[in-house]
């Protein structure tokens, strides 16, 4: 069968560009190669096991929206929009779906000139060019500063469910770089999807190669072919349809959806007659506008006076204004957001609030509670595939109505029994109806091949400049002490690679005696010594395994090998590792010098803040080539880089972001000048050997008819128009789309949004994880200002900056940034207050908008200055990328507690543990002061400064000190004393860590430390050497709000 990931078109690999990393339908490799009729792409199955042909090369992409309707376009995973791919640039591009402009229906992308943040442009032939700044469409043309959302009014599909055919071009980048989301296996899929193989494989005879994948997954709104016309209204969104079932599936009834979580109620407007709690559309009075449940959302606050808005505890984000039946079986935020709580009813309108609407998701999360649905029957809607919910009406017991495309499907039978309550004629009480998340265990026909094995590829860097660093004593003896917690089962398989110069093999065929090295030094033309022996099963082969792992570190302590062939090692890997997919984990400490993908340094210190960043894009396309070719082939590659020196991550970076991959920086690693860096690799490296993984997955997300997404962000690839390919799926990542209104939603009263992703568990079973997020349709600006929700539009905005500081400059980032806040607040300065007071007047909702965007621009990915590193620079916008949103926030607002005087009064108890919840303060010197001690959280590190006049109570209690100048100048750890002030600190302390997936070290920071500058450079609030303090940056945002 083919690879799942793969549509095993044969297909010339026309439509990715190497640039955009988006395949384009049309000969995408991993497109399958055009479909020419929808129903039978072309049906080349690679049944080969699980060999299934290699994808080509990319070409070029082709514009997703272009695609061929159904073979569905591989795009890339950067952010991904959807335009023509064919020009795509960067990986930021955004596509410039058409600008929403104020003509929503303008299909052209961008047709407009919209001046806001300007998509990169060239990139995308369609796009124009836009003005430099703004993020926003439309409409309000600014001056070149800002973003524009563009929300394409057409290009984008409507249904998004799974609209097979059109698919948005990618343009040059699609939007999203950063996280996307799509659902991957979504139930359009449904039959596809399953195989996991190669999308084109034909699994079942019937299975036409278009992305194989999308078809499991379920298709998009029109998944049935016969259903096409029956829907009249829905046939324009069809356009960008998945492709219909092949053939062999048409008949099958759709799978059953039955387990939606019941996140969005989407209740279509209609009778509902049966008798279900009356949760619909007809119970949501208009009247409710939302104000009732946010009395102080009333409240218009003019922040020049009234500045000190941050809350003393962490912000929550808003409810939406649904009536509470329907709220209470609403997707958590924590895994589905939307940044406008109250969805607009036209382009029109949210085109005049000038906000960005989009999507972020946390979808493989781990969870404490997860519905899990074992039952035969997958209850699906037969037109666009989406997974039954709580949102969907039952018109009675025998019929259900569709919450996205409104179509009435039929009761499966087997959905009449509950097996929960034991009661025969309950459809409506089913977990899948009663749970926004649920998960799904897939039946056959959601698999494109066997599910695969779990295969764990370890490719070490072991030059004289790695050896010197002494990383592999850290990795060798983490991954011994994990071995056993690897996820999988009897039939998980490992691997080991090492490079210099030269690539070395070893074998660990059962039987030897000790491992065996194989050395190949022609890296021109890398071939595989004995593959049957390179990657084993682990329970078989443990013991050599561990021999293994304890001789490596001293097997290279003499090596004179400077040179680095990363290029071809990671061909070797690729090789290897292709007839079954899996996780190839690289290790790297330098720049590659030698072979394909050889890169030159091009940091220059003295350049590294000015106007023109020509170096934050790829030098080469070799590594996201590769990557292309990996996720066809289900490897995604995780980079570990451990370098003091510039290693060109944003060249590296490539093969971990198209693969859906993830990024890890340790700069100045050393295991004995820097033992921090140590700690915290070990730590991470447990949790990142020992968490969850999915294989072979694919995510979709669909939306109620009369929306459309057109921008994807997050590490993946799109492989038809709103297909993500993720040949690895992990808890800790995150995505983001952007959308926007295609259809005016006036009959609308709810609108819901569906994410479906499909993969193979590390036990080998399929399984389809299902999110649905339900909210309210409004018709007026005020109501659309009340329910936004200020962090995730922050953290969509920092992802569109992202793309654009890749396609057009760091500089044009920043303006568009800043210009999403100005024309925001001018649009609710002119259009929703009636007197003009004198002041910055804002909404209670973006009370923090201005400064979360001024956090933005001091973060690390977009500031000004000569202090931050590129490879520094680079991997925060990919921690920009990739992080789910709580913790991108953290590391761009940082968490500021005092800590000297801790109590237990308003602590939590976990576990017996008394845990203190110090007020949060802002970030601001004033707020410091020298007789306290300050604990800074920013994320990845935390930082405790203490005071010179700080109390003698907690330097001896705490800190195990008898005064001020006794403290250690480097000092990462705090003594466990057998005092109630140290229990307290630590236990908050450990708290922190215990809530993210990564390892913070901590620096106890005196008034002279080195370290004082950074802590004082996260006082956002405050004036640095290039950036505005908060006040100031207020009165520049009046001056041009008032203009």
């Amino acid at each position: 069968m083919s690879q799942p990931g793969i549509p095993a078109s044969g297909g010339a690999p026309t439509g990715l560009q190497a640039q955009n990393g988006a395949a384009s339908a049309s000969g995408s490799l991993y497109s399958n190669g055009p479909v020419q009729n929808a129903l039978v792409s072309s049906q080349i199955s690679v049944n080969q096991g699980y060999n299934s042909q290699l994808p080509g090369s990319y070409p070029h992409l082709i514009p997703a929206k272009t695609l061929n309707p159904v073979s569905g376009q591989s795009n890339y995973g950067g952010s991904q929009t959807v335009s023509p791919l064919s020009n795509y640039q960067g990986p930021g591009q955004t596509l410039h779906r058409p600008p929403v402009a104020s003509n929503p229906a303008t299909p052209s992308l961008h047709s407009a000139p919209v001046p806001r943040m300007p998509l990169p442009t060239s990139h995308n032939p369609a796009a124009t060019p836009m003005p430099s700044g703004s993020f926003l469409p439309g409409a309000n043309v600014h001056p070149p500063l800002n973003w524009q959302y563009n929300y394409s009014s057409t290009g984008s599909q409507t249904n998004h469910c799974p609209p097979a055919s059109s698919q948005p071009t990618i343009s040059g980048n699609t939007n999203l770089t950063s996280h996307q989301y799509v659902s991957s296996g979504d139930p359009s899929f449904q039959n596809n999807f399953i195989k996991s193989g190669i999308a084109s494989n034909t699994n079942n005879g019937s299975m036409v190669v278009h992305n194989s994948y999308d078809e499991i997954e379920g298709g998009g709104f029109l998944a049935t072919p016969q259903h096409t016309n029956k829907n009249p209204t829905m046939s324009r969104s069809v356009g960008y349809s998945y492709p219909s079932l092949p053939p062999g599936y048409q008949n099958t009834g759709p799978p059953s959806t039955t387990g939606m979580p019941p996140s969005s109620l989407n209740y279509s407007s209609g009778p509902q007659g049966f008798t279900q709690t009356p949760l619909g559309a007809n119970h949501l009075a208009a009247s409710m506008s939302g104000l009732s449940l946010h009395p102080e959302g009333l409240r218009v606050i003019n922040l020049l006076q009234e500045r000190n808005m941050l809350p003393a505890t962490p912000l929550r984000p808003p409810v939406p204004n649904l009536h509470e039946d329907i709220q209470k079986l609403n997707c958590n935020p924590e895994l589905f957001r939307c940044t406008l709580t109250s969805i607009p009813q036209t382009q029109a309108l949210l085109n005049k609030a000038k906000l960005p609407l989009g999507l972020l998701l946390h979808p493989f999360k781990d969870l404490v509670q997860l519905p899990v649905v074992t039952s035969s029957t997958i209850v699906r809607c037969r037109s666009c595939r989406t997974y039954i919910n709580p949102f969907v009406s039952f018109l009675d017991q025998r019929r259900w109505k569709c919450n996205l495309c409104y179509r009435v499907n039929d009761v499966p039978e087997e959905f009449m029994y509950n097996p929960l309550t034991r009661v025969y004629g309950e459809p409506h009480r089913r977990p899948e109806v009663q749970n926004a998340t649920i998960e799904f265990m897939a039946p056959s026909e959601y698999m494109l091949r066997p599910p695969q094995p779990p295969v764990y590829l370890f490719v070490f860097d072991v030059s004289h400049n790695a050896v010197e660093t002494g990383y592999l004593n850290s990795v060798c003896q983490s991954l011994l002490d994990n071995l056993d917690l690897l996820p999988g089962n009897t039939r998980t398989k490992i691997g080991f690679i090492t490079f210099d110069s030269t690539i070395h093999f070893y074998s660990l065929q059962e039987g030897l005696s000790q491992p065996q090295m194989l050395i190949v030094s022609d890296i021109e033309d890398v071939f595989i010594p004995m593959p049957e022996n390179l990657l084993v099963n682990l329970n078989e082969s443990k013991e050599l395994v561990q021999d293994l792992l304890k001789t490596l570190p001293q097997m290279f302590t003499k090596t004179l090998e400077t040179q680095s062939a990363l290029g071809p090692a990671l061909q070797a890997a690729f090789k290897l590792m292709s007839p079954t997919g899996g996780r190839m984990s690289v290790f790297q400490t330098q720049l590659p010098t030698l072979g394909v993908g050889a890169l030159r340094p091009r940091e220059e210190p003295n350049q590294r803040s000015s106007a023109k960043e020509i170096h934050l894009t790829p030098s080469t396309d070799f590594y996201k080539k590769l990557a292309l070719d990996c996720s066809g082939q289900q490897v995604a590659v995780d980079l570990f880089l451990l370098s003091g020196q510039y290693s060109d991550l944003a060249s590296l970076g490539c093969i971990s972001r198209y693969s859906a991959g993830s990024v890890y920086y340790y700069p100045s690693y050393h295991h004995q000048q820097n033992p921090v860096q140590v700690q915290k690799l070990q730590k991470e490296l447990q949790r990142y050997l020992t968490r969850k993984i999915g294989f072979e997955a694919v995510m979709r997300i669909r939306c109620t008819k009369g929306l459309s997404i057109h921008t994807f962000h997050g590490n993946f690839f799109v492989r038809s128009t709103d297909l993500l390919s993720l040949p690895n799926v992990n808890p800790d990542a995150g995505y983001a789309v952007q959308m926007s209104v295609e259809e005016s939603l006036t009959d609308t009263q709810l609108v819901s949004f569906q994410s479906a992703l499909l993969y193979t568990s590390s036990k080998g079973e399929r399984r389809i994880r299902v999110h649905t997020l339900c909210l309210p349709v409004v018709s007026t600006l005020n109501e659309v200002f009340l329910g936004a929700d200020v962090q995730a539009i922050s953290g969509l905005l920092a992802n569109m900056a992202v793309d654009r500081s890749v396609t057009a400059s760091l500089s044009d980032a920043r303006d568009a940034l800043v210009n999403a806040v100005i024309d925001s607040l001018s649009a609710y300065r002119s259009s929703v207050l009636n007197n003009q007071q004198p002041g910055l007047m804002v909404p209670f909702s973006l009370r923090l908008f201005p400064l979360f965007v001024l956090a933005l621009l001091k973060q690390k990915s977009f500031q000004t200055g000569t202090n931050a590193r590129l490879d520094e620079r680079i991997f925060a916008m990919c921690q920009v990328k990739n992080q789910p949103l709580v913790y991108l926030m953290l590391t761009t607002h940082p968490s500021l507690y005092r800590v000297d005087n801790l109590s237990d009064e308003g602590a939590l108890n976990i576990n017996d543990r008394t845990i203190p919840q110090p007020p949060i303060l802002q970030l601001s010197v004033e707020k410091l002061s020298r007789d306290g001690a300050f604990l800074m959280d920013a994320g990845s590190v935390l930082m405790l400064w203490v005071g010179k006049n700080c109390g003698q109570n907690f330097l001896s209690q705490v800190l195990g000190v008898q005064n001020y100048a006794l403290i250690p100048q480097i000092m990462t750890d705090l003594p466990e004393l057998d005092t109630p002030e140290s229990a307290r600190i630590i236990a908050f302390i450990s708290w922190l860590r215990e809530q993210r997936p990564f390892f913070p070290i901590l620096y106890v920071i005196r008034d002279e430390s080195p370290m004082k500058a950074n802590f004082l450079q996260n006082m956002v609030e405050d004036r640095t050497e290039s950036a505005l303090s908060y006040y100031e940056f207020l009165l520049h945002i009046q001056q041009q709000v008032n203009k």
